[in-house]
């Protein structure tokens, strides 16, 4: 396994909490997982605390821990960026690429209470880089994929009960402004849903 699969799966643990919040992580350990040598797993975790999901301890690296005020600064960003991300995706996006963006949608009604709180969470995360990809900045896309994985590890740290109906209403909104090329309805849907985000999240800590 190369040092990029090994990023990506610990960092699919992390958001996750697979690899929960403050756990330490053991380079041995993991090299014995992933049948490699410790060299790759260092630079994988060297990757991953430039973007913030772990942390060096002493000679040890964490999970970076769940705080609010780094959620308070990751939303301060976010505002910013997203909004500007969602309006070039309308200004950019092509006929096949809408088109895939309204199957996404149209797949929102399959959703009820049977569902996992994680499936919820990785149609909507699948909608919003979808999204991302569509504004044709692939910097930007990349730093808002990582800031909305950090929401997504807040999100699944407390039990909650979601309604599909509220829960998907705002990006469902969102796709709708796209198609009619609606930059203050995508200034409205955006801001609406990354500000009831973190209410909730900081509600429930």
């Amino acid at each position: 396994m190369e040092q990029n699969e090994i990023y990506y799966e610990l960092r699919r643990r992390i958001i996750r909490l697979t690899l929960a919040p403050e756990s330490v992580l053991n380079l041995s350990d993991i090299a014995k997982e992933f049948n490699v040598s410790r060299t790759p797993v260092k630079e994988a975790l060297i990757y991953l605390q430039a973007e913030d999901w772990v942390m060096r301890q002493n000679s040890h690296f964490i999970v970076t821990p769940l705080s609010l005020e780094r959620i308070r600064q990751i939303t301060e960003i976010r505002l910013v960026l997203e909004v500007q991300a969602n309006i070039w995706a309308m200004e950019r996006i092509t006929p096949l690429e809408l088109e895939h963006l309204n199957q996404l949608r149209d797949q929102i009604p399959t959703f009820n209470e049977e569902n996992s709180s994680q499936d919820f969470i990785d149609h909507d995360y699948t909608i919003h880089k979808t999204i991302y990809k569509i504004s044709k900045n692939a910097q930007m896309a990349n730093m808002l994929e990582r800031i909305l994985g950090h929401y997504i590890r807040f999100w699944l740290s407390t039990p909650r009960h979601i309604d599909p109906k509220l829960f998907f209403s705002e990006v469902a909104k969102l796709i709708e402004a796209i198609n009619g090329k609606d930059e203050n309805l995508i200034r409205k849907c955006t801001t609406s849903q990354i500000r009831n985000s973190v209410t909730q999240i900081m509600g429930v800590q």
